[in-house]
This record gives C-alpha cells, structure tokens and sequence, in this order.
C-alpha cells in the first residue's frame, strides 16, 4: 500500500479484539499491582473484622391471624375487622404487624420494662469508667431508638408465621429482648383494640342519646300531626277512600243528569219550532208528544163533542137561542180547559229544564268541592308519611346504634388476642457478626477488584506509545516496525553501527523488516528521499536514521543519509567524517556534491554532513539552492534518507517533510508522549506531508508487555548464534 497524508482524526472507533487482548496483557503485566492491593484490602478487611464486637441474635416466632378467635355470636363484631381472604388485604396486613412490631410504642414498653434506659450493657457504655460521664452518656442516649434499631421482623414465606429477632452483644440478653419484644408487642395488640373500642363505645353513646331525643321528637310529631288533622277516628286512608267514592257518585250523577238535560234541550227546542210554525193556531201543542195523555185526550174529546153539539144547534136555532148561547158558553170554558193544559204541558218541559239544569250546576259544584277535600287529604297524607318516614328512620337509627353499643361493650370484655407464640426464644452463642470468612472473601475479591481498578487506571493514565496497538489504533499511523534496544553500555558509535557489525542480530533483522515495509509502501513508485524525523529529541532518529540506511545498503542500494539537523548535527561523529564542508556550505554555493559527500565503513552507504552551523537553519532549508541539491542527491543515489530535527522544537522537519517522498517518524516506546506525537502529526498534516507510518524505537522485547507481539525477534539472536555454530536445526 501506499503513504498517505496524515489523517489527526483517525484512529480506532471502538475496542477491537486485539485491543481487548492488549488491555489484558497489560493488566498481566501489572499483576503485582493488583496482587498487592487485592492483599492490603484482604488485610484490612481481616483487620476490620476481627476488631469488630461480637454481635449475637435470637427469635422469636409468633402466629398472627388476621382476627381473634370468636367467643361470642357471629353477629356481633369487633371494632377491629373482620377477616378477610383477600391476598392484597392479608399482605398489608402482616406488612402493618411488622411496622408495629419495630414501632417506638412496642420498644417503649420493653424498655419501661426491663429498665434499659438504664443499663449501661444495653446502652454499650460499660467502658465509661467515669461514673459521671456514664451518667450524663445515660441521661443522653435513645435507648428506645436503640432498642428499635436492633429488632429483625423476618416473615416466615406463605405462612402466618413471623420472626421476631433481636440483636445484641449478650447471647442471654438477645433472647430476653426477643421474647420481650414479642410480649409487648402483643400487650401493644391488645391494648390498641381496647382503646379503639372504648374510642368507639364514648362515640356511639354520645350519638345514642342524640338518636333517643331526636326519636322522640319525630314521634310527637306525628302524634301532634294526627290530632290536628282528625286522624284519631278515622285515618286519612279512610278518609280518602269516601272521598273518592263521593267523587265518583258525583261524577255518575252528573253524567246521568248532563243526559236528561240533552233531551230536555231537545224537546224544548222542538216545542219552540213547533210554536213558530204555527204561531196563528191555539191548539198548535196538540202535536206535542205529551199531549196523548189521558187529561188532555179527555178534554180534547169533550171540546170535540160540545163543538159538534154546538154546530148541529147553529144550524137548527139562530144564534140568540138560548141552547145555542149556552152550548157556546160550554165550549168556550171546555176549550180553555184545554188550552190551559196545552199551555201547562209547554210550561212543564220548559220547568224540567230548569230544573235540571239547576240540578247539573249543584252537581258540579259538590264535585269541586269533594275534589277539593281529596287534594286537601292528598297533602296531608304526604306530610304524615314524612313525619313518619323520619320518626320510623330515627327509630331505627337509635335501634342500630342500640344493639352496636351493646355488642361493643359484650365483646370489649374479652381480651383475646389473634397472636399467640409458637417458639419462644433462646439464647444462641454463636455470634451472626461478623462473619469472619464472608468478610475475607469479600475483603480479597473487593481487593482483586480494586487492584484490577487500578490497574486499569494506571493504564488509562499511562500517556505514552508503547505498543503496535498504540501507533495503529490510536495515532492511527501505519505501523513500519520496531527497533529493539541495544542492550550493554556501548559507545554511541558502536550503538549508532550496531546493525552494520552485528548483522545476524535480532536489531539488524529488525531493521529489516522495517526496509521491507517500507519498499512495500509504494512498491510501484519507490521512494527516493525520505525524511527521518521525531516528535521530541532523544528519541533515536539519528540512530534509526543509520540503521536504516545500513540496511538499506546491505539491500545493494546506493544510500545517502543527509544530516539535516542543522543545529544538533551528529552523523559526521557517527561515521567519524570532518563536518567542514558540508549542506550549508553547498547551499551558499561553497564546494561540490561530490566532495561533500563521503564514504563510510558500510559498503553502499554514503553521508552529507551538515557542515557548518548556519544561524537560519529552517530558511536555509527552504532555498532553491537546497532544493536543487536534493534533486541532484535523489539522481546519484538510490534511496537518499534525511535525518531532521524534532518536530514539536523546530519547523525544520515540516519544511523537509514538504520537499521529499514521505516521511518516517519515530516512536522511544515508553517514552514519547501521545499528545506529544499528535502535536507533531498535526503539523504534518499542515503541511500535507505523507506518511509512510512510524517506527518504535528502543523496544525491550524482554518486557512483559513485548512477549507475545515480539516472540519472533526474541528467538532470532540466539538462532544465529546457533548458526555459527553449527548446530542449527531445520
């Protein structure tokens, strides 16, 4: 693959398989870390625990139903409850027992009791040998409150079953509390029933008697009722029901008289049109139907026959005789006879309409009236069945309340009680605290676990590259490979040439490696200048610089290394080569590239010191003329490397880095600075420089952290001390 320009936001986005094996290498590397903090909490844990005072427990088990057992009828009830089977009801229930078995009125009486507020056992100060201060320590404690705080209520599981446990620093004393507590609270039981039933029994008495005078009141209302409205003798029942048979005689009669004056009105007005149609004719009434009875008829025969008498004398005696005058004097008074009877029998219908008339107008007025009378009996009936219905409720108000206060007071006589103890308790001398081994084991694994915390910490603030993992996942740089340290107290030349005189070394084949990785950065277009540089000083660029071009020789290239530190320059004492004429001097124009340029002991590998100290190293290396040298450097040789300076001290190496292939940077593990390197990347990236990766310098694969990743390099110095030898095996 090939160089890249340096990315500052790369790196890993999340943990990977290998980094999670790197952060358990490094906890293995920092075993004796967390094996010595996982035995300084284990000690302390023991320290603590044998310290502590021994603390003993004892119970007591009671049976607690939900009601008392019943003695008395089950029609009278307690103030209490009843029992029910609800599961919800049943479970908070038990959860109010266990409130009240811890409450300050329960450890109250066992303290009153026992006389805790006094005993400096209970209260834990009998090492007070000051008879005073343990006084004033007495007169200040809670005892209640320390009682309250000792006591367990542990419910035995679908069972009515309860615990009641006591803790204490006296086995003896641990079951007296217990069995104690267990009585007091039953006392406390009991004693709340009766005082919510003597609360009950006060009320309902207070209200008996206001129920008794307003039960009174209400019946002398009625009573008072009663009399003013006649119902004494006759009740408004009765009195509505002859009423209403009023009513309906009246409403019969009415029908029955309202028909007769139809026809009466009928039969006049035919006798008015009869007398209109005939208004010149006395005996116009003869066609009235009454006209046909007997009187009439008689008198109507008798006008006849003396009208016929009358007529036979006229026509046999002139109109002065005598017998004609008195048969006409006959029929006049027998004619006004019948006349009269006429007019009479007119008069009659007309008088029977009157009257019935007269007759319907009386009628209507009794049924107003009865109707009256029946609405009157109608609203003192609802009056009287309010009074009633009130005096009837106050009564049964009073009655209820009556038997409630009379079952109160019958079953306050009992003092039964719904808890009962089913195991008393005794005294255990095997102390529940502290558990020694718990606390060791909780002691050793919180220990492990805070010493892995610390290690993991210590980790996590470790801020140097050190491993592949840190070049690659978290300065996101390819990684080019290592350079191991060179063990021994050497010369710096001897350090600087290890890799020439030591070729078989596991450094030297190191160094090769690192050859090959880079060559297959871009195998297509091969580097030919390449920068050297790092983020601070002291961190092994020029010696990888050397190195690196050893093995690049030993390759058959013809390698220039080009001092470009100018201010710090070292390759000319490297190589033991004058620094009199050199890249300062060629860029001001003084001498050539060929006499500035000398040989070394390495076959292959040829070196531009700086030359003299110019006071503008970063300018200087920003000419033209610089630039033209690199270019003829690059057209003699085959790989040209530049050794530069720092990149966080000086911009000597941007400037150089902007003007060849790629760069390298270099990497002290262990001792550069993370921040440190991204600040050098950053200003590459400035410059858009390409990277080819980074190297790790002064590894000690000896290290734990090195002995997997490194296994390779390990075993390769003593196979070619083998080799040598002889003895290698295939």
């Amino acid at each position: 693959m090939e160089g890249t320009v340096f990315d500052p936001a790369g790196g890993s986005s999340g943990p990977t398989p290998a980094g999670l094996m790197l952060r358990a290498r490094a906890l293995w590397r920092r075993k004796w870390v967390v094996l010595g903090v996982a035995v300084v909490v284990a000690a302390l844990s023991a320290v603590y625990t044998l310290r502590q005072p021994k603390i003993y427990s004892a119970s007591t088990s009671l049976i607690i139903d939900v009601t008392a057992p019943r003695f008395l009828d089950g029609e009278v009830k307690e103030v209490m409850g009843e029992e029910r089977s609800n599961y919800w009801f049943n479970k908070e229930y038990y959860a109010t027992q266990s409130e009240i078995i811890t409450s300050r009125a329960v450890a109250s009486r066992v303290v009153d009791k026992l006389g805790l507020s006094t005993d400096a056992g209970f209260l834990g100060l009998l090492g007070l040998q000051d008879e005073k201060a343990r006084v004033q320590a007495m007169q200040g404690a809670d005892a209640v409150g320390l009682l309250q705080s000792r006591i367990r209520v542990l419910p035995a599981k679908d069972s009515r079953v309860m615990n009641i446990a006591v803790d204490d620093l006296d086995a003896p004393r641990a079951a007296l509390l217990a069995n104690e507590v267990a009585g007091a609270y039953m006392a406390e039981n009991l004693a709340l029933k009766l005082r919510m039933t003597e609360d009950a029994r006060s009320w309902l008495e207070g209200r008996l008697e206001d129920l008794e005078n307003q039960s009174k009141a209400s019946e002398m209302a009625v009573y008072d009722f009663k009399k003013d409205a006649d119902m004494l003798s006759t009740s408004l029942e009765s009195r509505m029901s002859i009423v209403s048979d009023r009513i309906n005689s009246y409403n019969l009669n009415l029908t029955e008289v309202s028909t007769r004056i139809a026809a009466m009105q009928a039969r006049v007005e035919a006798i008015q049109k009869l007398r209109k149609a005939s208004p010149e004719d006395e005996l116009w009434a003869e066609a009235l139907p009454g006209a046909k009875d007997g009187s009439i008829q008689d008198l109507k025969k008798a006008y006849t026959d003396v009208r016929v008498a009358c007529a036979e004398l006229s026509e046999r005696y002139l109109p002065e005789h005598p017998k004609l005058l008195e048969c006409q004097g006959k029929l006049a008074v027998i004619q006004g006879d019948f006349l009269k009877s006429l007019r009479n029998l007119v008069r009659s219908a007309e008088t029977e309409l009157s009257e019935a008339e007269a007759q319907r107008k009386n009628l209507v007025r009794l049924l107003d009236d009865a109707k009256a009378e029946a609405f009157q009996v109608n609203k003192k009936s609802i009056e009287y069945d309010r009074l009633k219905r009130e005096s009837d409720n106050n009564q049964r108000l009073y009655e209820l309340v009556l038997k409630r206060l009379k079952d109160i007071e019958l079953s306050g006589l009992l003092r039964t009680s719904n808890v009962r103890v089913l195991d008393p308790a005794r005294p255990l001398f095997a102390p529940i605290k502290p558990n020694v081994n718990r606390n060791l084991m909780v002691g050793l694994v919180m220990g492990l676990l805070a010493g892995l915390g610390v290690a993991l910490l210590l980790d996590l603030l470790e801020n140097s590259v050190a491993t592949q993992a840190d070049v690659e996942e978290r300065l996101g740089l390819a990684f080019l490979g290592v350079m191991p340290r060179i063990e021994g107290s050497r010369a710096p030349k001897d350090r600087d040439l290890y890799v020439h005189r030591e070729p078989k070394s596991s450094v030297a084949e190191c160094c090769r490696a690192i050859r090959t990785n880079l060559l297959f950065m871009s195998p297509d277009t091969p580097f030919k200048t390449l920068v050297v540089t790092s983020s601070g000083p002291q961190e092994g660029k020029s010696t990888t610089s050397i190195n690196l071009g050893v093995a690049m020789a030993q390759s058959g290239n013809r390698v220039l290394l080009l001092d470009t530190d100018m201010r710090r320059p070292r390759l000319h004492r490297a190589f033991g080569v004058p620094n009199e004429l050199g890249i300062s001097s060629l860029v001001v124009g003084e001498g050539t590239l060929d006499a500035a340029v000398k040989s070394t002991e390495v076959p292959g590998l040829f070196v531009l010191p700086c030359g003299p100290i110019p006071p503008n190293p970063a300018e200087l290396l920003h000419t033209r003329a610089f630039a033209e040298l690199l270019k003829a450097a690059a057209g003699k040789f085959d790989r040209v490397i530049l050794d530069s300076p720092p990149l966080n001290a000086v911009a000597d190496a941007a400037v150089l880095a902007t003007q060849c292939d790629g760069v390298v940077l270099v990497l002290k593990a262990g001792k550069t600075n993370r921040e440190s390197a991204r600040r050098a990347l950053r200003s590459l990236a400035d410059v858009q420089a390409r990277m080819y990766g980074a190297i790790l310098n002064d590894v000690d694969l000896k290290a734990p952290r090195y002995g997997d990743s490194y296994l390779a390099y390990q075993g390769y110095g003593q196979y070619a001390e083998e080799s040598k030898d002889g003895v290698t095996q295939s």
